[in-house]
């Protein structure tokens, strides 16, 4: 977040590298795990997630909350529903729309995971105490909101 030269860009200090990075790191870490123990993905826990929370959400709605390419989230749903963790249907007031939900194993899965999931966030922020730990969380909200603005301006 330095700007030592004008012209030269320091990867290092660049936050949005800083961010991406960190998030590799991260998840790196805990897809291991998610691999391991349970033979999923990142990207398909976080479908089981959203699900989890959102029973009956839409691929869309998935893909819009996990800000993943709907690509993505259709190859990873595909092997959710092979697996015969995710179960997709017809939704009764809007014939176009299909609702996703887990199913009795996808949810014995998900109830394996969350604590898992929790646990190594808990490692994660040891780093921190209670007020630093409240204080990233209002930072991370604040740069979320603020991210949004810029979207809009740029798309104006």
């Amino acid at each position: 977040m330095t700007k030592q030269h004008p012209n030269i860009l320091t990867l290092e200090r660049y936050l949005p590298y800083r961010l991406a990075t960190l998030s590799n790191r991260i998840s790196g870490i805990i897809a291991q795990t998610y691999k391991d123990k349970f033979g999923l993905s990142v990207t398909e826990w976080r479908i089981m997630a959203v699900l989890g929370e959102y029973p009956g959400a839409s691929a869309d709605e998935v893909s819009a909350k996990i800000q993943i390419e709907k690509s993505i989230v259709s190859r990873s749903l595909q092997k959710l529903l092979s697996r015969h963790l995710v179960v997709r249907e017809v939704d009764g007031a809007d014939r176009r729309r299909q609702n996703l939900s887990l199913t009795k194993t996808g949810q014995d899965v998900y109830r394996q995971i969350v604590p898992v999931s929790y646990d190594y966030e808990e490692q994660l922020l040891t780093c921190f105490n209670p007020q630093e730990r409240e204080l990233l969380d209002t930072l991370f909200d604040r740069l979320y909101q603020h991210a949004d603005t810029i979207d809009l301006e740029q798309a104006d």
